[in-house]
């Protein structure tokens, strides 16, 4: 059975397994389950109390970002992942990760609840910045073509279409976008501050980790199924697609910041946001675009994209869920 194709009602059997790696990132998430409100966010209110208007601003444009964008993920993979991919391994894992989406968007209306923000000003913002605006134009467009009626799964377009609205959801915006926030939203409890919403931003980051790792490997099964896909040409256009997601990412990152506040400002975000790019392409096989450092090292200990090389490896020790016990939940939130 090939990995992409027009998903049909006999895909049930999920014996004898192909693609392992799907199954076991499906049972990795289900270990990492997590519900919001076993955070205590009111602790984050004396912060709140204290913080600049810069700082304050930072949070409330984050927040007004991600409070949509997992709503967007979650439609981008029932429309234009689910459908197209045969394997009954895949479906199991994507049904969790859709699951997680909306938890982390419940995750994150908590926060809208929980702190003293004009709630209805910050849902509109993503319709009123320009930069917002056009992040979820840049995802829209390829996804819009995944559910046309012209779109046929089994040509060679129709699966580089495939191809690049998995690149602009999972590599781009869930990879690229979504570090860049984590990176920020965790920069405040470098300072001691919101340590609490941190703590969610973790779990919410370990999440979208094994999301980017399906993602990759996904890319990867599809392009060593398919080798009529390996082209130059088609290689380059998934470089651009990666380049322009940048390019919007660093438009939003000088919204985000106007003036900067203590240790973080925009140029500082945007090279993470080259360097996180840089390590997008090379896991796609690619060669580096920017080249650029990372200026957030402190980031690499439990959440830069170097976790990935060998992620079944590592000892998840944050959050688990134990699948196999009646339950039980034990927890250490991360410093």
């Amino acid at each position: 059975m090939a990995l992409i194709g027009k998903a049909s009602p006999e895909d049930v059997s999920l014996h004898p397994i192909k693609y392992k790696w799907a199954y076991d990132l499906y049972n990795q998430a289900v270990r990492n389950t997590w519900f919001p409100h076993e955070i205590t966010l009111k602790d984050d209110l004396q912060d709140w109390a204290k913080m600049t208007d810069d700082e304050r601003h930072a949070v409330k444009f984050l927040m007004a970002f991600f409070n949509p964008a997992e709503l967007i993920v979650n439609r981008s993979l029932a429309l234009g992942v689910y459908p197209y991919l045969k394997s009954p391994e895949c479906h199991l894992y994507l049904a969790k990760q859709m699951w997680e989406e909306a938890n982390h968007c419940v995750a994150f209306e908590y926060v809208l609840e929980t702190f003293p923000f004009d709630r209805e000003k910050i849902f509109d913002l993503h319709l009123e910045i320009p930069s917002m605006l056009a992040k979820e134009a840049y995802i829209n467009k390829y996804l819009i073509r995944m559910t046309e009626e012209s779109l046929d799964i089994t040509t060679i377009d129709g699966k580089k279409d495939f191809i690049r609205n998995l690149v602009a959801t999972n590599i781009v915006m869930e990879g690229t976008w979504f570090y860049s926030g984590f990176m920020v939203a965790l920069s405040f409890r470098q300072r001691n501050q919101l340590r609490n919403f941190g703590s969610m931003i973790n779990w919410v980051l370990r999440d979208e980790s094994l999301h980017l790792q399906f993602g990759i490997n996904l890319i990867h099964n599809i392009l060593e199924e398919n080798a009529e896909l390996l082209t130059e040409e088609f290689a380059n256009e998934i470089r651009q697609i990666i380049i322009e997601g940048v390019n919007c990412e660093i438009a939003y990152n000088k919204d985000l910041f106007p003036t900067g506040i203590l240790g973080l400002n925009a140029d500082y975000v945007n090279q993470y946001v080259q360097y996180v790019a840089d390590r997008r392409l090379e896991e796609l096989g690619l060669p580096k675009y920017y080249n650029s450092t990372n200026p957030a090292k402190w980031m690499s200990g439990a959440t830069d994209v170097y976790e990935l090389v060998n992620f079944f490896e590592a000892q998840n020790t944050s959050y688990e869920v134990d699948g196999h016990a009646s339950g039980k939940v034990e927890t250490t939130k991360a410093e």
